[in-house]
This record gives structure tokens, sequence and C-alpha cells, in this order.
């Protein structure tokens, strides 16, 4: 029985992002961010839909681990959107030069 919900919630999941991508194709609008977001919003609402009401498995937990890293990129790409946006004059001088954003996206990539 955990076999056949892990392999609903991968089935699922796996559905969902090749809607995404053949969505994002035909409206010629993909990039790299906006897939990433709306797979995020995918998996998030996947994970409370198909969440157990009494035990969960051992799987589910590990699923767990994923969302907060995944809300940290989501929140670098969500600040890039809105730098990229707001005129220059309301940018503090240390997200203007790109210096700030360089740093979190080096700490996000290992440093490397």
């Amino acid at each position: 029985m955990p076999t056949n919900r892990r392999r609903q919630f991968v089935h699922a999941q796996t559905a969902w992002l090749l809607v995404t991508l053949l969505v994002l194709t035909l409206l010629e609008s993909h990039s790299y961010e906006l897939f990433f977001v709306v797979s995020l919003v995918g998996f998030l609402v996947l994970t409370e839909l198909t969440e157990p009401v009494r035990l969960t498995p051992q799987w589910r937990r590990r699923i767990r681990w994923l969302i907060p890293p995944a809300l940290l990129v989501f929140g670098y790409v969500a600040l890039r959107q809105i730098v990229a946006s707001v005129p220059d004059e309301l940018v503090p001088l240390l997200l203007r030069d790109g210096s700030f954003l360089r740093m979190v996206s080096l700490l996000l990539d290992g440093g490397a």
C-alpha cells in the first residue's frame, strides 16, 4: 500500500512537471525561473493534498526536507524579479550593483 501511494505521488508530480513544460512551451513563455516557480507551486499543492491523515511514512518525512531549500531558491528568484522591476533610485546600492545577488548566488551554488 505505501509503495502504491509513493508511486501515485511520483506519477502525479511527473505529470505536473510535463504539463507545466507543455503549457509554458505553448505560451512561448518558458524560462527556468518560471518553470521552477510553477513546479514548486504544484509540488507544494500535491504534498498537502496527499498528506496522510494518521501515520506519516518515512518517504513523506524526507519530502519535507526539500521544501525549505526550494523556498529559499524561490525567495532568490522573487528578489531578482523585484530588483529588475523597481526603478534604480529605489534600489539600495548593495542590490543595484549586483554584489548581494552574486553573494547569494555563490552561497546557493555551494561556493563554487
